[in-house]
This record gives structure tokens, C-alpha cells and sequence, in this order.
């Protein structure tokens, strides 16, 4: 396996980027600190994201509302604006191209690009001209922390090391000399049921990690990820594989006074066709359909067979089924705190196999053409003009396009 000699991977990390994104769009908010939260108004909830203010104050992702009060008082708390988040982050991404074409977006906050022949004899050069396009074409308020490495795990490590607006550069030759201050779990990869099995091979710090062999730690991983853990730490050229399409699905946390099983129901409607949009518009076909319920002190769920279908009238006949299972089985009154619908067992749309003998086959061909149709009309006016059955957004919105942090929203989850 190749071992790099010279810088050949930068990582960008946005930082606190929907807060961020926020102060920079709204001018009576800048300069201070802001958590973003779900719902205007809401008591019973967490902050989604921070800016850089109020991180210093203690508030973080997954602070409750309460808390985050208590340590900051003053703190903005700013209801979720994804169709912003979304126009910022396809923003950003024309900027950074202009400097340097990008190898991967990762997520909606983060992306990574191989650095030219140019860039790797002058790495400093390199970072302050994104950050200087990123200041003049978009704002002072939306900063980046940019690690450069030898690879991409490396490079994303060292953009978490100096933050906020860091730069951290990883010198091959270096190594491992900046990571032994570094903490097991600070590497991603390692999350706590990771860093017991470490802990209890004898493995407590970064110092012993690094010499530890391949093998060894494919053993702990129990797979070849734990292999490739250990070469992308060394600073060999690994890269992760892509990632293979899974399922097509949206969740959300109901706000507090429609958490009744009918509002838990019209919203799960909502997320079932986006979803279905979605696994249209990326040309899959779902062989089977699921129903997540998450109460206070319960939690349901539910699957249907799909018969090789990407149409809405499939999904909401699927999730109808559901639903008259779950109101039989759980007990009236309960309220629901979250709810979540995916499709999955996916097939690409070319390898649909059709036994065209059958009633079934004829109207799920035309439940297709007709979703096709609508999919049409709608893209056509960028909105939701036509829908089967109902369609009553919740208020404020953002039903299937709410914060994604590991899924860059389409312009189409906003309709």
C-alpha cells in the first residue's frame, strides 16, 4: 500500500454551520450566541446546533433548552431554517470549487478535496484563499476549519484539532507526534462501544494505538475496517469505500401539541411521499416499507412487503396498513414523540422484474406513470401543486427537509 510523502488531502469542516449560517443571514443576531432549536417556542426540546459564542458558554448539540438558558441566559434561540441551510451550503460549494475542485461532499458541513502539485508546497497559501473567498463572497460569519494530511481520515482529524477557523496541518514526516494529545475518542471511528473494546485490549491512549498492529485491530473491529483504521491512522493512502444506497426515509420529532396519534399520522403521510419523491428521483425501487413510533415511555414499529414499487399510492397503502396495526396494538391517549418512515430492500429501477400476467402488475404500472406525472407538474411550478390525497404541511414546515447532518437536502425536500 502507497505511503504518501507529501500533503495530498484537505478537509473543510463548517464551523457550528446552521447557527452560523443564521447569524450571517439575520442581522439582529450577529454577535451573539445562538443555539438552533426544532420549534419556535418549544421548552421540551434540545439545541441542534450552536455557534461559537455560545459553545464557549457550554451549550452544545444535544443541550436541552432549559439548560442551555441556564448557562447562557442571553442565548438567541432560533427556530430550524433548512431550505437556508441547504442555499448556503450549494453556495459554499461554488466558491470552494473556484479555488479547488472537491473530491467528496461528506455532508451538509463538510467536504474534501485532493490539494495540486501547487497547492501541497504552500498549504498556508492555499487555506487562506478559501477562507478569504468563503469571508468576501459569503460573510465573515460562516468560517471553516481546514485540516491537510497525507489522507482523508487524517485530514479530517486535523480539522477538528484547532477550531473554530483553524488550519492544522499534518506533515507526513511528523507523525505521530501532533495525535499522542489527542484522545481515543477524538478519532473518528471510535465511539464508546469501540473505546471499551480498546481499553480492554489494554489500548488507553493514542500513544498505544499507534503501535498496535493491522491485524490486531481488524480483530477488535471484527472486520477489515479495523485494518484500514490502522493504515489511514498511519498515514497510508486509504480511501473509504462509497457507500451503497440503503434506504430512502425521513423522521421527526413532532412538536409538542401534535404529538396525538392522528398528527403523528398526518405527518408520517407527509414523510412517506417525500421519501417516495426522493427514491424516484434517484431511480430506485423499495421492496419493503417501515413504520417507526417513539413515545415517551414506548416504541412501536412495523414493516409491509412492497412489491418492487417507487409510487405513492404502494407507500401509502403500506403505511395505512401500519397504522391500523399500531392504533390496535398500542393503547389509546399515547402521545408520540417522534415518527419515522423508510423505504428499503432497494433495487435500481432497470433490474424491476414484472410477471406482466397479473392484475397487480397493470395498476401498479399505472400508480407509477400517474407519480411520474405529478412528480412533473410539481418540478414544474416548484411547489407542491399536485399530491394523492391531502396535503397539509405542519406548521412552519420543513416536513421531510428539517436538518440533515449527514444528508445534503434537495431542493425538492422544501415543496
Amino acid at each position: 500500500m502507497r505511503k504518501p510523502h507529501r500533503l495530498e488531502c484537505m478537509y473543510i469542516d463548517f464551523d457550528g454551520f446552521f447557527a452560523s449560517v443564521e447569524e450571517q443571514a439575520r442581522p439582529a443576531l450577529r454577535g451573539r450566541a445562538i443555539g438552533v432549536i426544532p420549534f419556535e417556542h418549544a421548552t421540551a426540546t434540545i439545541v441542534i446546533a450552536a455557534n461559537a459564542k455560545a459553545k464557549r458558554y457550554g451549550v452544545k448539540t444535544g443541550t436541552d433548552v432549559v439548560e442551555a438558558r441556564r448557562l447562557c441566559p442571553e442565548i438567541a434561540l432560533v427556530p430550524q431554517s433548512p431550505d437556508l441551510y441547504a442555499r448556503a451550503h450549494h453556495k459554499l460549494i461554488l466558491e470552494i470549487e473556484s479555488v479547488l475542485p472537491i473530491d467528496v461532499v461528506c455532508s451538509i458541513d463538510e467536504l474534501a478535496c485532493t490539494l495540486k502539485a501547487e497547492d501541497q508546497d504552500d498549504p498556508h497559501q492555499l487555506a487562506r484563499r478559501i477562507k478569504d473567498r468563503i469571508r468576501d463572497r459569503v460573510g465573515p460569519y460562516v468560517t471553516c476549519s481546514i485540516g491537510m494530511a497525507p489522507n482523508r481520515h487524517l485530514a479530517k482529524i486535523a480539522s477538528d484539532m484547532n477550531k473554530p477557523d483553524g488550519l492544522t496541518i499534518l506533515y507526513p514526516d511528523d507523525l505521530p507526534g501532533p495525535l499522542l494529545d489527542l484522545e481515543l475518542d477524538d478519532l473518528p471511528g471510535i465511539g464508546r462501544q469501540m473505546q471499551r473494546r480498546l481499553n480492554a485490549a489494554g489500548i488507553w491512549s493514542l500513544s498505544d494505538l499507534w503501535d498496535t498492529q493491522p491485524k490486531q485491530l481488524r480483530a477488535l473491529w471484527g472486520n477489515v475496517n479495523g485494518e484500514r483504521f490502522w493504515y489511514a491512522l498511519h498515514g497510508y493512502a486509504v480511501q473509504a469505500e462509497a457507500a451503497q444506497k440503503s434506504m430512502f426515509g425521513h423522521g421527526r420529532v413532532l412538536p409538542p401539541d401534535r404529538r396525538g396519534y392522528d398528527d403523528a399520522s398526518d405527518y408520517s403521510r407527509l414523510l412517506t411521499i417525500k421519501a417516495a419523491r426522493r427514491m424516484r428521483r434517484e431511480r430506485f425501487l423499495a421492496r419493503r416499507f417501515g413504520l417507526w413510533l417513539v413515545m415517551k415511555d414506548d416504541r412501536w414499529s412495523g414493516e409491509m412487503p412492497l412489491a418492487e414499487s417507487n409510487d405513492d399510492h404502494s407507500s401509502l397503502h403500506a403505511l395505512e396498513q401500519l397504522w391500523q396495526r399500531a392504533r390496535a396494538s398500542l393503547p389509546p391517549g399515547l402521545r408520540v414523540v417522534r415518527v419515522h418512515v423508510a423505504h428499503y430492500d432497494l433495487v435500481p429501477e432497470g433490474h424491476r422484474q414484472l410477471d406482466l400476467l397479473t392484475p397487480e402488475t397493470h395498476q401498479s404500472e399505472r400508480w407509477r406513470k400517474i407519480s411520474a406525472i405529478i412528480d412533473q407538474v410539481n418540478a414544474k411550478y416548484a411547489a407542491t401543486v399536485i399530491s394523492q390525497g391531502v396535503w397539509a404541511p405542519p406548521p412552519g414546515g420543513y416536513a421531510g427537509a428539517k436538518i440533515a447532518f449527514s444528508r445534503i437536502p434537495d431542493i425538492e425536500d422544501g415543496w
